[in-house]
């Protein structure tokens, strides 16, 4: 039996209760962890699960953010370097993502106060996350005004890209079941994840097969 929930319930609900109730909703997200740092050299880290892809030619990924104030440190730095990370969150490390949640202030890293390591490759200008298993860096492309709500979409375009070797299949499909990469739900909950099938291009009148593969480069 299910719950009828009208818009005039979501409005009327405590404040917690339906941002909770409204950030479930949607589904199973990406969760990543968004490496950035400004041009004295203050280092960011904070837990995103607005992740989008954007378009394969160019490689873009956007990011949502919500409106300031508070000052929204990873927005300032990007904007002033044009640089940043996206870090999948492994099981080993939920705990740390989840803390870099909190507000500190501009001036403390979150890489200090979680534990988590920031590591620079390839002369990227932005900080990976040395205990992520999926590393991409990003330059900043455009930055969109949502009016409705006052948030910000941020899209950047992939330039650095590093995954575990065994992951990679030889069609392109990266395995990231198998990087050990989680999800996450609403706000706060996180979960592993297991694979049913991965399916072939679907077209009129041809049926569907399994890729299931262990052919990998």
């Amino acid at each position: 039996m299910q719950k009828y929930i009208s818009k005039e319930h979501i409005v009327a609900m405590e404040k917690q209760n339906r941002v909770h109730f409204v950030n479930s909703l949607g589904g199973f997200k990406s969760v990543v962890l968004v490496g950035t740092v400004d041009n004295a050299g203050n280092t960011n880290l904070a837990v995103f699960s607005s992740l989008i892809h954007i378009g394969a030619n160019p490689a873009l990924m956007a990011l949502i953010l919500r409106p300031s104030p508070p000052e929204r440190d990873t927005l300032n730095n990007l904007l002033e370097t044009g640089f940043y990370t996206i870090n999948h969150i492994n099981e080993d490390i939920y705990r740390k993502a989840h803390q870099t949640s909190a507000r500190y202030d501009k001036d403390v890293s979150e890489f200090d106060e979680t534990g988590l390591t920031p590591i620079y490759k390839q002369e990227f200008q932005a900080p990976f996350v040395a205990e992520s298993f999926v590393q991409i860096g990003l330059t900043f492309k455009e930055k969109i005004d949502i009016k409705i709500n006052n948030t910000i979409m941020v899209i950047g375009e992939i330039t650095e890209v590093f995954v575990p070797q065994n992951c990679m299949s030889k069609d392109g499909f990266l395995d990231i079941e198998k990087a050990n990469t989680i999800t996450c739900s609403g706000l706060d909950s996180y979960h592993t994840t297991k694979r049913l099938d991965r399916l072939s291009y679907a077209k009129p009148g041809k049926e569907i097969t399994s890729l299931i593969s262990d052919y990998f480069e």
